[in-house]
């Protein structure tokens, strides 16, 4: 072989030594997994959740761990997996689905339509670490009945000690977090028939 080659060789070997050492690990995918609830008798027959709003520092495929001190802090390799909002919408549909029975509940991002005697619009502004390691969940809840013209508009604001350590920590605490929305949501929607 020529000196020529052998450089060739020595080059693409590095380059290939080059390419494997850069390249990351494949991410950890997490998914919020529904939390059961009370059941509750009362609200309006047909329920529309529509889809769901979400803080433009949350839409992302990285778990947000924190957004405190003006600092997001995102975990590379640690991934929801399928979009939050999505899995938010889902997640809240099969849990108000179980927490009222005598309901039917409707995805608006779904296959399914009907004409609703609620809707329900959320918008999620808040859902990561506060700097003691709580998780915070603020969102703006709606909802408005066919039955009359008004709506229950409220703020929530779900603080949830740390259930465990690191994303897994953080994703547990988000299930609880998302259970006790859907709580709030079930009982705005017996109140407001």
């Amino acid at each position: 072989m020529t000196r020529h080659r052998y450089c060739r060789l020595a080059a693409f070997g590095l380059l290939a030594i080059t390419i494997a050492t850069c390249s990351s690990p494949e991410p950890a995918l997490y998914t919020i997994a529904p939390v059961q609830g009370p059941m509750q008798t009362g609200a309006p027959p047909v329920i529309v959740l529509q889809t769901i709003g979400l803080a433009r520092y949350l839409d992302r495929s990285q778990i947000v761990i924190s957004s405190e001190s003006n600092r997001l802090d995102v975990r590379t390799n640690d991934w929801w997996g399928e979009p939050l909002g999505a899995m938010l919408s889902r997640v809240l549909t099969e849990e108000l689905t179980q927490r009222l029975p005598q309901s039917t509940v409707i995805n608006e991002a779904g296959a399914v339509t009907a004409s609703p005697s609620a809707v329900i619009e959320i918008d999620i502004r808040r859902l990561d670490e506060d700097a003691g390691g709580n998780l915070i969940l603020l969102a703006q809840a709606n909802v408005s009945f066919k039955s009359r013209k008004s709506s229950a508009l409220r703020n929530l604001r779900i603080v949830v000690p740390p259930s465990g350590t690191g994303t897994a920590g953080l994703v547990t605490a988000i299930n609880a977090a998302v259970g006790q929305l859907a709580d709030g949501l079930a009982a705005m929607l017996v109140a407001g028939r």
